[in-house]
């Protein structure tokens, strides 16, 4: 009987790739009504802790970490990269933000070559995007960097005891975003409040906002100059004109859909279906050849959209060349910070007083597990670093 529930409420689930589902884990466990339940919608990298318990219905954004436990409600979790915790003490819902880029990067680094080594499909016709930033989670991370601004100003207005009606959204952002560039023990000392993310009257607490909202930033930057680069690396003759007359100079695509772990933008796949509708794709062979013309100009929409995204970023309509030359700097910068969190975020693991209790002795621990030096992914990572360095560094001298 259990099995059957316990079956019956992951087909009622989409996890939408890259994710986690440890053992015990119950997604949509107890019905909330006497009528049918709806279902669980989770995106890439999805990870609920063991035994985790999750109620029908919910929605997560990418990379969603959950602490063990029995969630009491309905939840739509709208920031990416967030660690969910109920504090049962308090009696609030936690959501700590870009938890993954700020105390979790060895695994988030890991994450499209661990998935791309275990792919071991003969035939690889079904595409899937492995990269844990990619339009789809970039576009969230913008949702969330406004979202952060605005619930910011609120918890500010209301400490100050100042009326939050009559407010407009971009207003708050304003004030949000100026708090947030502004001293982090202001930020830290305010009760920031998560809206529309559990459904009851208990608080949604948002920790760290503020180096949350500086890593989300930094998140977009390091997706948008990723793509930038491997444009120019794809182009060797490629100047900065370049670059913008083939990435730049058309509205950035918002929508984007998983179907299956393939990204298209949303008119693509409105497209798609209008065709199978009107009859013009009458056969799966047509359909298949579709998703694969899809995918052949996918790298080329993922770029243009980093263009945009970086110009969003940056509240600019076009890069120029001093934009650029700073743009590559803090593309190193981020790459030098990925590198050095990939080794801190895993040297807790050799540090742990607890993992070294059950060896004789230091000598024994080395001979079984090695040193953290001897990793082969922190190997990786640093040569990956020296290399984009070196990349940064040629492209510097191309204008």
């Amino acid at each position: 009987h259990e099995q059957h529930h316990n079956n019956s409420f992951l087909v009622a689930a989409v996890v939408m790739g890259q994710s986690n589902l440890a053992a015990g884990a119950t997604m949509g466990s107890n019905h909330n009504s006497r009528s049918n339940d709806n279902e669980i919608q989770a995106g890439r990298g999805f990870w609920p802790g063991l035994c985790t318990s999750v109620k029908h219905s919910c929605r997560f954004a990418s990379y969603t970490l959950m602490s063990k436990a029995d969630y009491p409600a309905e939840m739509d979790i709208t920031l990416p990269f967030s660690l969910l915790n109920n504090n049962t003490s308090l009696n609030c819902l936690e959501v700590m933000p870009a938890f993954w880029w700020l105390y979790n990067m060895y695994a988030l680094a890991r994450n499209a070559s661990k998935y791309q080594q275990r792919d071991k499909r003969i035939h690889k016709d079904q595409h899937v995007e492995f990269e844990a930033f990619a339009p789809d989670t970039a576009e969230e991370l913008l949702l969330g960097l406004h979202l952060l601004e605005r619930w910011t100003a609120k918890a500010w207005l209301r400490r100050e005891g100042k009326p939050v009606d009559g407010i407009t959204d971009d207003e708050l952002a304003a004030t949000g975003r100026q708090l947030l560039e502004g001293p982090q023990d202001i930020v830290d000392s305010l009760e920031i409040l998560g809206e529309n993310m559990e459904k009851g009257k208990r608080k949604v607490l948002i920790l760290k906002a503020w180096k949350a909202w500086r890593a989300y930033r930094d998140m977009l930057y390091h997706y948008s100059m990723k793509n930038l680069i491997a444009y120019m690396t794809q182009h060797p003759d490629a100047r900065l004109a370049d670059m913008h007359a083939d990435l730049g100079g058309s509205p950035r695509v918002a929508e984007w859909v998983n179907l299956g772990g393939q990204l298209m933008p949303k008119a693509d796949l409105d497209q798609l279906r209008e065709d199978i509708g009107q009859g013009r794709l009458n056969s799966w062979k047509a359909i298949h050849q579709r998703y694969d013309e899809l995918w052949q100009r996918y790298p080329l929409d993922k770029q243009r959209h980093a263009y945009a995204m970086l110009c969003t970023l940056l509240n600019i309509e076009k890069m120029d060349a001093k934009t650029w030359s700073v743009s590559l700097d803090k593309a190193i910068a981020l790459q030098d910070y990925i590198c050095e969190q990939v080794y801190d975020s895993r040297r807790k693991d050799y540090d742990n007083h607890f993992r070294q209790v059950t060896f004789k002795d230091e000598a024994e621990m080395i001979a079984a597990v090695g040193t953290i030096d001897d990793n082969s992914f922190i190997v990786q990572v640093r040569e990956e670093t020296a290399a984009f360095r070196n990349l940064i560094n040629t492209l510097k001298q191309r204008r």
